[in-house]
């Protein structure tokens, strides 16, 4: 598959991984009206190719992502107000979570990680950090008020560190090993120029596991961050049984027995969700 030419992002396939990795170096990868717009794309085309079985998202130079990009924010005439058409009517496409994404997503977070940052690291099934990276959220610090992100990570890891970072805001910074004690990632990688090769090994052993389960796994668990335990559980039971009969359930007890890799089954291109472009009215999401 051929993916599209984009000017703030590099999107390539490496065996069965996609990378997704932000490239604004000198910018800290913070995140461009046009940087925002690709993002749709990348997610998109990553999770149409029947190649890739798993994503990775990380990032280019000091930084895995910093947020929006203040100085266009002041020197565009628009700020945020380009945003508020989208934002009042949650008609988000910049995160795998905004565009469905069914493929399992990996953040590997490298150096600093700011503000909007965290829309990713809240939107990855998985999240990984280098030794050194570092956690904050400016946001208070530049008049801007804390939202969506952190209200997403609400949901993985405790209130109280969630809210001191979010009314802290630039002054204080939290190191790799406390994000990993309070659940936000889940491995730091040292020494930190491993985190690439680490990223790398995870996916490819998460790839060898049934696309199709895998799927139906993610849509489970993370529709019981939506709903209540009960509800969450029935829905569980309708994507557990959504699978019985598929030939991947049958080829996995074979494989084992046969003690040799399984053969899975592609995703069909016609289970894809439909996704919308930058801008368009579906995939509505929560940042």
């Amino acid at each position: 598959m051929t993916y599209s030419a984009f000017e703030t992002l590099i999107v390539e396939r490496r065996g069965p991984v996609g990378w997704l990795i932000n490239n604004r170096p000198r910018q800290l990868n913070a995140m461009s009206s046009l940087m925002r717009d690709e993002f749709a794309t990348a997610w998109t085309e990553l999770d149409a190719d029947p190649e890739v079985k798993v994503i990775v998202h990380t990032g280019e130079g000091r930084a895995f992502q910093t947020g929006v990009d203040m100085t266009e924010l002041a020197t565009d005439g628009l700020g945020m107000e380009r945003y508020r058409a989208s934002v009042e009517a949650m008609d988000l496409h910049f995160t795998a979570w905004h565009q469905k994404v069914r493929k399992p997503v990996i953040a590997a977070v490298n150096g600093l990680c700011a503000g909007g940052g965290f829309h990713f690291v809240a939107d990855a099934d998985i999240v990984i950090a280098a030794s050194d990276a570092q956690f904050f959220d400016p946001h208070t610090s530049a008049g801007q008020v804390v939202a969506f992100e952190v209200i997403a990570l609400l949901r993985k890891m405790p209130f109280e560190p969630v809210m001191r970072m979010a009314l802290v805001g630039r002054h204080e910074r939290m190191p790799a090993a406390r994000a990993y004690e309070l659940g936000m990632v889940s491995e730091v990688v040292d020494p930190p120029e491993k985190l690439r090769e680490r990223a790398g090994e995870l996916a490819e052993t998460i790839a060898r596991n049934s696309p199709t389960a895998m799927r139906a796994t993610k849509r489970a668990l993370w529709g019981a961050l939506e709903n209540g335990l009960t509800e969450a559980c029935r829905a569980g039971a309708d994507e557990l049984v959504s699978v019985w009969g598929h030939p991947d359930q049958q080829e996995g007890p074979r494989a084992f027995v046969e003690r040799r890799d399984p053969a899975w089954v592609p995703l069909a291109a016609e289970d894809a969700p439909s996704h919308a472009s930058a801008g368009g009215t579906e995939g509505k999401g929560r940042a």
